[in-house]
């Protein structure tokens, strides 16, 4: 499954929110990331952690930090999906992450 494209500025990516329970996680501080998370949970039963390329090991420890440390025993990882793509016009390989949590 390919992941919606976002516009990066100067070459970053930016941890934004789209859509109800989807988190696209960027090149921001993890912990920070990890307390948008923490509040979407007190609002979703579940979560989706997406990112790409450079910022994927972010999104890992984002749902090491949510499931091990703040919410251990109250929340777990469900699923993830990994994918790699070929850019367009670029021609090369681009990998992407969509991790699912959800609270127990």
């Amino acid at each position: 499954m390919l992941m919606d494209e976002t516009s990066e500025r100067y070459g970053h990516e930016q941890t934004e929110k789209s859509e109800d329970n989807i988190m696209n996680i960027g090149n921001n501080p993890v912990m920070q990331s990890a307390i948008d998370v923490l509040t979407m949970l007190g609002n979703k039963s579940q979560v989706v952690l997406r990112a790409r390329g450079n910022s994927i090991p972010n999104a890992v420890a984002v749902a090491n930090i949510i499931t091990e440390k703040m919410l251990n025993g109250n929340s777990k990882v469900d699923n993830i999906k990994l994918d790699t793509a070929q850019e367009p016009g670029i021609g090369r390989m681009l990998s992407t992450i969509e991790i699912i949590l959800s609270k127990t």
